[in-house]
């Protein structure tokens, strides 16, 4: 069973958002979640910033926000080691902090923070909610056809590699139940780039999660430098090979066992 989850009036959520160099997108988007946590039915919701030592200043911009120190937060590390590091720097704080459930979402205005108070009113009867693009009424706007053609094959890839249900594993839009995220050991996961979010879905089908999807519409973003690249797919692509023959080498010692 998952841990209790308060009534909704007395519910603490944070937003964990991982930076490098979103220098030009980072303002719109606390403004986005100040009217988020300011609107009709809006969740007690903080924001915890996670920046890699960003070169371009986001975390200055961070400080001098008005309400940082307040609702807004922040973690600065010393060197960029990947996406998965700095969510699980973000995702310890959290916990430390006594939050009952955490969002997850990117830096770049790609996810319609808008939807947070419907993912976390889904908690009420799940243990994860996955921000998705690939189930009725989800899509993604301004991508270009390679952009959307490796998105579309990894996300494939990995479903059926690994037999997951979920049908957007490689999805950056989540929200959790923290006993749920702890009881995946997302603090524990081993991967450092976009793999961070195939490994999270797995574990939790795996371990036996009540994990629903709420259709979103993804956005392209319209500054910054996106950090998808084909070497990052790859390192995905690996990873995820490398976990499913684990799994099948556990369930048939015999019939897998590593050549000697």
């Amino acid at each position: 069973m998952s841990t209790f989850l308060p009534a909704p009036a007395s519910l603490r959520c944070v937003a964990v958002v991982p930076t490098y160099d979103e220098a030009a997108t980072i303002l719109p988007l606390l403004d986005r979640l100040a009217a988020v946590r300011s609107g009709p039915g809006a969740p007690h919701l903080d924001v915890l910033v996670v920046d890699d030592s960003s070169p371009d200043g986001t975390a200055d911009l961070v400080r001098a926000h008005p309400g940082h120190g307040d609702w807004v937060h922040l973690v600065t590390r010393v060197a960029k080691d990947g996406l998965g590091a700095a969510y699980r720097a973000g995702f310890a704080h959290a916990v430390d902090d006594g939050y009952h459930a955490i969002v997850q979402l990117d830096a770049d205005g790609s996810h319609p923070v808008e939807q947070i108070p419907a993912m976390l009113a889904l908690l009420a009867d799940h243990d994860l909610v996955v921000g998705s693009r690939y189930v009725p009424g989800g899509g993604a706007e301004g991508w270009p056809l390679r952009r959307r053609v490796l998105s579309v094959g990894a996300n494939a890839y990995a479903r059926r590699t690994l037999r997951l249900r979920t049908h957007d594993a490689t999805s950056g839009f989540r929200a959790w139940r923290v006993g749920a995220l702890l009881r995946c050991d997302v603090l524990r996961t081993e991967s450092t780039g976009y793999a961070f979010q195939v490994e999270n879905t797995w574990h939790a089908e795996r371990r036996g999660l009540r994990v629903t999807e709420h259709p979103i519409t993804f956005s392209e973003r319209v500054a910054g430098a996106s950090k998808m690249t084909v070497d990052v797919a790859r390192e995905a692509a690996v990873l995820v090979a490398r976990w499913r023959l684990e799994e099948l080498r556990a369930a048939h010692p015999g019939l897998l066992a590593p050549a000697r």
